[in-house]
């Protein structure tokens, strides 16, 4: 069994981080998004060690994190419209998927033929990709479909004995994963949402289109062209149940949901707005941030799934946000943390 330090982001630490990458080790480090697992991304025993740290599928692409753009040179090729995107969102939550070059083992793109491109902006990560001088292939830094860690006490309970160091650099700031786009066919598409939003990135490129599998389970033999399409992804251990419609029935519903479960036995919470909370203060209500702030949602969601799990609870039901802005980001991982189980709040009223 390793050891698994949780060291602050030091001078001493980061060389020690460092070291440990050059060498093939693994090291958890925090972006501004979540914490990440990275390893170098130009050696692939390393890379296939992430895949056996997360339990990951083999066929689930990883990003690569760089420091500077010189560094795409030597990796992959620039596709049109990047440029751009670059000079506005980078370093920063934007991922570009280019076209690879042979020196990224085909571990880290499952086998293709693009690579995702990303230049994190949060000092830690920064600092670390400095000093290593090193391409960082990384996904976020938890066990495989949980949800993702926000800070480096989560990342210690999933990785604890299972790599060496966890650079601690406080909270994410955003709290979801980079909004991932590409760029190599046709129409430039978000494959996955995040906080760089649609309407910010039409400001540059003109029309995006978003991918049908953001708010749905790809489809049977559907590849998974970047990280963020599985079915079920973001999962407490807890059931979720999404549950939709005009806000007094949501409330309403969400009040006889839980009232329900507990009376049946199990051990029932709600995933609520601010506003709602005196609503539904006898459901164990978790406070998801603003109705009227989808950022805030962001920001909370990773870190109120993995509280339920620390309170052991087996079902929880959740208001929903528009899938509009940030809440398409939301929405996609609410979907795939909820494996897509969605009630009409009017529909729950119903039954008597």
């Amino acid at each position: 069994m390793i050891t698994t330090q949780v060291l602050p982001a030091t001078k001493e630490s980061l060389e020690e981080a460092s070291r440990l990458l050059h060498t093939g080790e693994l090291v958890a480090f925090p972006t501004e998004t979540v914490y990440g697992l990275g390893a170098n991304a130009l050696d692939r025993e390393a890379v296939l060690s992430i895949f056996a740290a997360k339990g990951r599928p083999a066929d689930n692409p990883l990003i690569v994190h760089i420091y500077e753009e010189s560094q795409l040179e030597d990796l992959c090729e620039i596709p049109k419209g990047a440029r751009p995107l670059m000079e506005k969102f980078w370093p920063g939550p934007l991922t570009i998927l280019m076209p690879k070059k042979d020196t990224i083992p085909p571990e880290v793109t499952a086998g293709l033929p693009t690579v995702a491109m990303r230049m994190p902006s949060h000092p830690v990560a920064r600092e670390l990709l400095r000093v290593c001088g090193l391409p960082i292939a990384a996904p976020s830094a938890n066990r495989s479909g949980k949800p993702s860690p926000t800070s480096s006490h989560y990342v210690y309970q999933d990785m604890q004995g299972q790599i060496p160091l966890i650079l601690d650099g406080g909270d994410c700031d955003v709290g979801l994963e980079s909004t991932v786009l590409d760029l190599t066919h046709g129409t430039p598409t978000i494959l996955r949402p995040g906080g760089v939003t649609k309407e910010m990135l039409e400001e540059v490129l003109g029309p995006v289109e978003v991918a049908g599998s953001v708010l749905r389970p790809l489809k049977q033999g559907e590849v998974a062209l970047s990280p963020g399409m599985r079915y079920r992804h973001y999962s407490p251990e807890g059931e979720v149940t999404l549950v939709q419609g005009e806000e007094a029935d949501v409330v309403s519903a969400l009040h006889k949901l839980c009232r329900e479960a507990e009376e049946d036995g199990h051990s029932a919470c709600v995933m609520c707005f601010t506003e709602h909370l005196s609503q539904l203060s006898d459901c164990h209500p978790h406070d998801i941030g603003s109705i009227h702030d989808p950022a805030s949602t962001a920001h909370r969601l990773f870190d109120t799934l993995r509280r339920l799990d620390d309170e052991g609870m087996k079902l929880i039901f959740s208001e929903v946000v528009p899938a509009e802005g940030v809440g398409l980001a939301v929405m996609n991982r609410l979907g795939r943390a909820a494996a897509f189980r969605m009630l009409s709040a009017s529909d729950v009223l119903a039954v008597t």
